[in-house]
């Protein structure tokens, strides 16, 4: 801001008629033009720093408040993957269930366990889980592990049995299928 000179107080003389006032002022108590000047310059002078230094205020209040929304979306994708990493480490722990069930089903109680696996399978594939099973299907290293390798006709590998079903939870790898490979 740019300070405007007051006049110091000074005695007045004791013919005022005849000697000008110091602040500049004819005897009715006006300015004269040349200090209105000088006071509207000030003003504005005054007023575009009080603009420029709210702007500044602006552009940095918009600032604080792009980086809040940022660390709000930020924390809440983490929180998001935290969860879904839990849940995930949860259907791992139930893999060992599944496999009983399927083994169960495989050794001829299927109609005992049909209705309970359908269940199961439903509530998991519905938050997330997908069966891998590749029987038939070209060997992919990235979702199955053949721990079996047998003789064929030649060409590309392809699975011919599925010895363990692989999961996925979510698009991520919980364990891979092991497979019987044909080559």
């Amino acid at each position: 801001m740019v300070d405007v000179p007051t006049p110091s107080p000074e005695p007045e003389p004791e013919d005022s008629a005849t000697v000008p006032s110091p602040s500049g002022s004819d005897t009715d108590g006006n300015l004269d033009e040349d200090e209105l000047d000088m006071a509207a310059q000030a003003v504005e002078v005054d007023l575009a720093a009080l603009l420029a230094e709210r702007e500044q205020f602006l552009d940095a209040y918009r600032r604080a408040q792009a980086d809040f929304e940022n660390y709000r979306k930020q924390a809440q994708r983490r929180q998001d993957e935290a969860v879904a990493r839990s849940m995930g480490g949860f259907v791992e722990r139930l893999l060992p269930v599944l496999d009983a069930v399927d083994a169960a089903a495989a050794q001829g109680a299927k109609d005992a366990v049909e209705p309970i696996v359908s269940a199961l399978y439903g509530a998991l594939e519905r938050e997330g889980l997908e069966r891998i099973d590749p029987k038939g299907e070209p060997f992919d290293p990235e979702v199955a592990e053949a721990v079996i390798h047998e003789p064929g006709e030649g060409g590309a590998q392809v699975v011919s049995e599925v010895m363990r079903t692989g999961y996925r939870w979510q698009g991520r790898l919980l364990r891979p299928a092991l497979v019987k490979v044909t080559d």
